[in-house]
Parts: structure tokens; sequence; C-alpha cells
């Protein structure tokens, strides 16, 4: 347990670090905010926090390490609609039943939105890609209405 607080305490600093350099007026997230203004800064924060998400708590796109050949692990990757996936469950996670309308808020109204979003972070060098990803790719992953509001659950914490 203390090695899973000592890496949720990292990742939570190294965000807050991400926070902090992006509202730097100097950072091209800003020159990207006025070249494109369809999404809100809280938009592409929060994108990028899901993919963390995605890889720390979901354990999406892990690479493991041979313990044999001791080579340090490949980058992980996630397609398109893992990606998409991951951020209706942070989203849901986050804001519950107001997902929807928070990202609707933010200028997200389709997991095509997503899509833009990580292309607009690749391009300003934030986020990466792999040769075989594409933007198409999270084009209708899932509609907003079913995965939102639809497929909602409500749980009682344990």
């Amino acid at each position: 347990m203390q090695g899973d607080r000592a890496h949720e305490r990292q990742y939570r600093n190294s965000l807050q670090e991400d926070a902090q350099t992006m509202n730097e007026p100097q950072h091209p997230i800003f020159q990207l905010l006025q070249a494109d203004s369809r999404y809100q800064l809280d938009a592409y924060q929060f994108v990028r926090d899901a993919l963390g998400f995605a890889q720390d708590e979901l354990g999406m796109g892990q690479k493991h390490t041979d313990p044999v050949d001791e080579e340090p692990p490949e980058e992980a990757h996630l397609t398109g609609q893992q990606l998409c996936e991951a951020i209706r469950q942070y989203a849901i996670k986050e804001y519950g039943l107001m997902a929807k309308i928070v990202l609707n808020r933010w200028g997200v109204q389709q997991t095509g939105d997503f899509g833009n979003i990580v292309y607009n972070l690749i391009q300003i060098g934030l986020m990466r890609k792999s040769d075989s990803d594409r933007r198409e790719d999270f084009d209708n992953v899932y509609d907003f209405e079913d995965a939102f509001n639809r497929e909602f659950r409500i749980t009682q914490a344990e």
C-alpha cells in the first residue's frame, strides 16, 4: 500500500506541475486556444488527466518488462477507442450524472471531439501518437446520451 500511495502522490504532484505550467501565458496551450476556440482549457486538461487515469487506474496500455531481459518497458499506448472509454469512465467517476453536462460546457459533444483535442495536444507536443493512430479512431465510439445518461449506474461505496 505504501508504494501505491507514493505513486499516487507523485502522479498528483506531476499533474499539479503540468497544470501550473499550462497556466503560464507563454505556454503553447494558450496559442492553441486562440487558434482553435472550440474547446475550453479544462477539456484539454481533462483529456490528459483521463490518459493518466487510463494508464494508472485502469491498467490500459501498460507495457510490462520481462524480468529476465530487464529492458525498460516500451511507452504505454492506448488506441483512440480505449482512450474514449477511459475518458467516459473518468468523467463518470469525477462528475457522476453531471458528466455529459460538464463535457458539453467545455465544448465536447461527441467522441470525435476527444480526437480533435488529442490531435491538438499532439500538434503542440503535449501528447504523442503511434504510426497506426488516426484522428478518425475517435469518431462514433459511443453516443454521449447512452454513455453518460442511460448507461449510468449508481453504486454504493464499500
